[in-house]
């Protein structure tokens, strides 16, 4: 009797062995290494293999920081291998951290797009840019009219043709969003974007929970093969105030391979990124004052207004010194 319960506990375990190497095996196999980053950055200085840096990006041992929190800086990293894969996982390990307390700016982008190593304006890529964009957005003054609070995290497919609004966080071209507070965590966070089957969805891991929790799903968005993965952030926009800045980390981003859940897998997408719904509102209503005079305030209005402020505060120092010499030489000339 002990014998055979001996023997049915060792197939047990058996099978429980090889049902954890099995798994790990099939883990293995759908991690895509070609598009992963994960420590130790193997390398020397500020290379590492399969990735390209740009800007003021740096290497550690721990995390690759696109920007430190300091004003002024732009940086990101780009996988030179295009993607090739049609369903996939993009898990991002990272951490947006500084010592600003009311203001700072500006979060990140993960990116999916056709041209790379491409430096612009949308959280350091170029405008009118060709593929997918997820920013995590952190700026805190509210750029423009919408009803979420920030850091906020949006999705924007483009075919070239549509401008990244700064102005109004982009809210007029994105398919949808929601918020999350990411910024000055102790722990881990991470962010999710799951690409499959013409469905895009987004999660976080920023609780401490250990559990993703869905961001947005939308359905209808078609992506093309042959993309770039990278993440980049540019923090230009706030040149002239040295609060808006932040440290961004990356610890690792990691690209998994996923099978169709359809039938019948369709052959590859090979137009121009396309999505069919966009969150509302969709409309971009000029502002009633010329665009400058709004309810908003971003970085570059408050900058123009101190120089404007400036500028009359000369020149009424120039006017009230030359009227008073004026005055001081009409008083002189009664007394003698």
């Amino acid at each position: 009797m002990d014998v055979c319960r001996w023997q049915i506990s060792w197939i047990i375990g058996l099978f429980l062995f090889l049902s954890d190497v099995i798994g790990d095996f099939d883990r293995r196999d759908y991690l895509k290494r070609e598009h992963t980053l994960v420590k130790p950055y193997s390398g020397s200085g500020f290379s590492v293999p399969l990735w390209d840096f740009v800007g003021t990006t740096m290497v550690t041992n721990n995390y690759v920081r696109l920007t430190p929190d300091y004003q002024s800086r732009q940086g990101g990293i780009w996988n030179t291998m295009p993607l090739m894969v049609k369903n996939w996982e993009l898990h991002v390990h990272f951490k947006v951290h500084g010592s600003g307390k009311n203001l700072f700016g500006d979060g990140f982008a993960v990116w999916y797009a056709r041209d790379r190593n491409q430096l612009g304006p949308v959280f350091g890529n170029k405008d009118f840019f060709v593929g997918l964009g997820i920013f995590l957005d952190t700026y805190s003054n509210h750029n423009g009219p919408h009803n979420h609070e920030h850091p906020y995290i949006s999705a924007m497919v483009n075919n070239g043709t549509l401008h990244y609004d700064h102005d109004r966080d982009g809210t007029h071209t994105e398919i949808a969003g929601c918020e999350a507070k990411f910024r000055n965590k102790d722990y881990d966070t991470y962010v999710a974007i799951r690409y499959q089957d013409e469905t895009l969805k987004v999660s976080t891991d920023i609780d401490n929970e250990n559990k993703w929790k869905e961001c947005f799903v939308v359905n209808g968005v078609k992506l093309p093969t042959g993309y770039y993965i990278g993440a980049l952030i540019s923090t230009y926009m706030f040149i002239y105030f040295p609060s808006f800045s932040d440290n961004h980390d990356i610890i690792s981003m990691k690209l998994y391979e996923l099978e169709s859940l359809k039938k019948e897998d369709s052959s590859d997408y090979t137009g121009l990124p396309s999505a069919q719904f966009f969150a509302s509102p969709r409309d971009h209503v000029e502002d009633p004052k010329g665009g400058f005079m709004s309810g908003s305030m971003s970085g570059w209005k408050v900058f123009i207004i101190i120089i404007i402020a400036i500028i009359g505060l000369a020149v009424c120092g120039v006017v009230g010194y030359v009227v008073f010499n004026k005055d001081s030489g009409f008083n002189s000339k009664r007394f003698y």
